[in-house]
């Protein structure tokens, strides 16, 4: 089993068990086959993004549920190193989840454009605050002040925001799409 398998599993089986709903029900409402919901249950198959999203809006859940590891400390994941890959039938598409939105949050979405120079140091926001940041073209140093991260075009970094944090550009015309996440 892969970690996205075990976590589909764990979490298929959770969310299906706490609406009572049978593995031939699940199926039904979603339109897809009774082996394939106890497959996947098994922590087996490769579904399709279309299967996911089918399962999670028959059991009324985002669909991120089905797929985020839930992880609260900083999480630095690499240009295609995403683990939660789930391809669409169809098309060459790939949907990576790098964060689900946790219920009653707030988001903001910025689009950073920085130079070299100083560092673009941040006091803590409000508690609970976490910060969500792809590097989208040149280099730069992100995160926490104390331990800031290395990031090159494609890589996402999620660090607490209620700490001292940095974004710092290495190379000329370095951008990024950070999302600050309140609740």
């Amino acid at each position: 089993m892969t970690d996205l398998g075990d976590r589909i599993a764990a979490t298929l089986r959770r969310e299906r068990e706490r609406r009572e709903l049978s593995v031939s029900e699940l199926a039904r409402r979603a339109g897809v086959a009774k082996a394939t919901v106890s497959q996947l249950e098994n922590g087996g198959g490769n579904p399709s993004v279309e299967t996911l999203w089918a399962l999670a809006t028959a059991l009324d859940v985002p669909f991120a549920v089905l797929v985020d590891e839930g992880v609260r400390s900083p999480t630095l994941i690499r240009a295609g190193e995403g683990t939660a890959a789930v391809p669409a039938t169809g098309a060459d598409y790939l949907a990576i989840l790098l964060s689900a939105s946790p219920p009653h949050v707030r988001r903001d979405i910025y689009l950073l454009r920085v130079e070299p120079g100083s560092a673009r140091v941040s006091d803590p926001h409000s508690r609970g605050t976490v910060e969500h940041c792809v590097l989208v073209s040149g280099r730069g140093r992100v995160g926490p002040a104390d331990a800031p991260y290395e990031l090159n075009p494609g890589d996402y970094l999620s660090y607490p925001g209620d700490a001292p944090h940095i974004f710092e550009a290495l190379t000329p015309g370095t951008s990024a799409v950070l999302v600050s996440e309140s609740h």
